[in-house]
């Protein structure tokens, strides 16, 4: 049997490092992303960014939080933007040692939500 993305790459502990550098290394320090989060509660994001992705990756959590369109209504989200935490993602998945192809197929799940997230 094949492993999943979530098991590839190690789990939910591994996914919580992923999003934590994601987070504090990349995403926040991007001017040009980065005022989406003022005034966000960081560990709570965290959390909840681990058990979207985790769940995103065949994790066997099930996501319960709101629609990724609810999620970022009025936020206008512009291409330039997503792009930004796509190219984040990769890299932090890159500095945790996941292969090109798992990092593309993570990706490409991620990929699948551009239009619920861009423009609302």
């Amino acid at each position: 049997m094949e492993q999943s993305l979530y098991e590839k790459v190690g789990g939910e502990e591994a996914i919580a490092k992923v999003v934590d550098y994601f987070y504090h290394q990349l995403v926040l320090k991007d001017d040009s992303v980065n005022h989406y989060f003022e005034g966000t509660d960081m560990e709570k994001q965290i959390r909840h960014q681990t058990k979207f992705i985790s769940f995103a990756l065949g994790g066997p959590h099930q996501y319960s939080g709101k629609s990724m369109e609810k999620a970022h209504e009025g936020m206008n989200i512009q291409p330039e933007h997503f792009n930004a935490i796509v190219t984040h993602l990769h890299d932090a998945l890159t500095h945790y040692g996941v292969s090109e192809s798992d990092i593309g197929q993570a990706l490409e799940k991620v990929g699948s939500l551009r239009d619920d997230i861009q423009l609302h």
